[in-house]
């Protein structure tokens, strides 16, 4: 049995009905690339040939009784591919809108744990007679880096790729003893009180560092100083999502023209969005929003390995500010500032808490927070999440069909109803939108805000080079 990392144990126990700790992407091709045309069982044979370069996607959940140390993997006898692909029509007139609900309904949906925990969906009836496959994986088996390198493998780089051959023998391991597991979980959880001291010490060192940077003249921002809004609420099961597109070369002659980070850019193009929406809404907050943004923790010698290796940084939106130039260039200070900060307290750390925890706890805590109602009755955290992926320059295939775009979505919790997830994909950057339906029931008016802002940032950067 192949043991789950302390992070993925926590997004496994840290599911709760409103808090879907599934990662997914939509991706919307060209079936006439298809030689042949394309096929869902064409689709379905590429996948289950390349399964052994993704073992990931074949192994079944072995939990620990009661929850008392960490779940493993093992390699399902019973696995069967039609499980896990399946198709589904869009209803007409098959626009973006259509798609955007249809895939939050999906999204919606908690994966099956008596399985491998993913799916895909391939999606028919597109305008333009396109084709989409949604792709729902849990949060435990990948992350952002390694899912675009997971893509890499599952798609093609050409529509009539060479054939891969017969896969490799399948190995099974021997499913452990409950009883075993119990002990094992008991030996675990009799080690809590030592890590938790460790945990604690670790804590005041960082707290210390944290004091340091506060005395700065220039703060960096921190969990909790997030103003309320209508997107920090108590979240629901329901989800829509929404989808917007900019050129990839014009991101970069921005950044290049007010000496910045692409990944400044990206958040200046989400600020001016929710800016926009928020503004509409007559609700944008005096303070700034404030976005939690993953951050790899992945080493080049550990890039492929299964699992979640992911960070957090925390910064200011700058969305009470009304020039989009000065917004950005004080995004791009509190990104810096919010790095230095995380490299600072990254060298201080031994553990997570995830570590210090048996999963039954974290479990018990994620399921009182929720129903305590704390989403509505604390301070937010922060507002919401913004990553920002990079994907490959060059074209995808998915079973000879040329993918055109591809738009990720993260997972919502801790009452942030909304996520915004970007890939950038040969000449263009893709957001995806994830949104908790109740929170945020008009998602496109967010995605079209991408492009306003893209336009106001665009003739700012023509003015300037002129």
């Amino acid at each position: 049995m192949r043991r789950m990392g302390s992070v993925d144990a926590a997004f496994l126990y840290g599911e709760t009905p409103a808090w879907h700790m599934h990662v997914s992407a939509v991706l919307i091709a060209d079936p006439t690339t298809a030689p042949g045309g394309f096929s869902v069982e064409e689709l379905k044979r590429r996948i289950g040939h390349r399964l052994h370069l993704a073992p990931q996607f074949r192994w079944r959940l072995v939990e620990v009784p009661f929850g008392l140390g960490r779940p493993g993997w093992v390699e399902d006898p019973d696995f069967d591919i039609d499980q896990h692909v399946r198709r589904i029509g869009l209803p007409a007139p098959g626009g973006p809108e259509q798609l955007g609900n249809l895939i939050g309904d999906l999204v919606s949906l908690k994966l099956d744990r008596r399985k491998p925990l993913w799916e895909f969906w391939v999606i028919e009836g597109l305008e333009g007679g396109r084709i989409a496959v949604l792709a729902k994986v849990h949060h435990s088996i990948i992350d952002g880096v390694s899912g675009s390198e997971l893509a890499a493998v599952l798609f093609d780089l050409e529509p009539d790729p060479p054939s891969d051959g017969d896969p490799p023998p399948r190995v099974f391991e021997e499913v452990p003893n409950p009883f075993d597991l119990l002990l094992r979980g008991v030996a675990e959880t009799l080690l809590t009180p030592w890590r938790v001291a460790r945990l604690a010490e670790q804590s005041l060192r960082q707290g210390l560092k944290f004091l340091g940077f506060q005395r700065q003249s220039y703060a960096p921002v921190a969990p909790f100083q997030a103003p309320r809004t209508s997107f920090n609420t108590e979240l629901t099961p329901h989800r829509r999502f929404a989808y917007a597109t900019v050129p990839l070369d014009e991101v970069r002659r921005i950044k290049k023209v007010f000496d910045v980070k692409v990944n400044d850019v990206v958040l200046a193009l989400c600020s001016g969005a929710l800016r926009r929406y928020l503004v509409k809404n007559d609700e944008l907050p005096d303070q700034p929003l404030i976005a939690q943004i993953p951050v790899s923790m992945r080493a080049e010698d550990d890039r492929t390995e299964v699992g979640t290796k992911v960070g957090a940084m925390f910064a200011s939106l700058a969305t009470d500010v009304a020039d989009p130039v000065l917004r950005l260039l004080s995004i791009h200070e509190s990104t810096k500032n919010a790095k230095e900060m995380q490299r600072t307290l990254a060298a201080e750390k031994i553990m997570g808490i995830t570590e210090a925890a048996p999963p039954a706890l974290i479990s018990l805590a994620a399921r009182m927070y929720t129903a305590a109602h704390l989403d509505r009755r604390t301070p937010p955290i922060m507002n919401l999440i913004i990553s920002n992926v990079p994907g490959p320059p060059f074209p995808l295939y998915v079973a000879g069909a040329e993918i055109e775009s591809l738009y990720p979505m993260g997972p919502l919790l801790y009452g942030t109803g909304v996520n915004v997830t970007v890939f950038s994909y040969r000449d263009r950057v893709d957001f995806g939108f994830m949104v908790c339906r109740e929170a945020v029931p008009q998602p496109w008016i967010l995605a079209e805000g991408i492009e306003e802002t893209f336009l106001e940032l665009r003739a700012a950067a023509d003015a300037v080079s002129r």
